[in-house]
């Protein structure tokens, strides 16, 4: 595997890891979500980064594409979030956190695993 992927593949590692570690692991209490300003910007933040991520990924190797689900979703969320802030709800978020996220991680740990 490129070095550069390799890279991007442990950022969103990493990111990931500290979207679950600012809500303590646990996805339930949309409530708390809702009403934590920062703890709403940190997490779109970082989901902002791993779109990047996944963004420079795809435009190194096109294969990754399937070996990462939902991949030109994942970026089209990154540019949402950096360029029509205001279309993104607090519920689109939460059910990409609940949905999506435990997905995204088992596939970036599966694919640094196994390189």
């Amino acid at each position: 595997m490129d070095d550069r992927i390799r890279k991007w593949l442990v950022d969103i590692q990493m990111h990931i890891a500290e979207i679950e570690e600012f809500h303590n692991g646990n996805f339930t209490n949309f409530s708390e979500y809702f009403s934590n300003k920062l703890l709403k910007r940190a997490t779109e933040r970082n989901l902002e980064i791993i779109g990047e991520a996944v963004n420079r990924i795809l435009k190194a190797d096109k294969t990754f594409e399937k070996k990462i689900s939902g991949s030109k979703s994942i970026i089209a969320l990154r540019n949402q979030v950096i360029h029509s802030y205001d279309n993104i709800t607090d519920e689109i978020i939460w059910s990409i956190l609940i949905n999506h996220l435990p997905k995204l991680k088992n596939e970036i740990d599966n694919l640094l695993k196994f390189e």
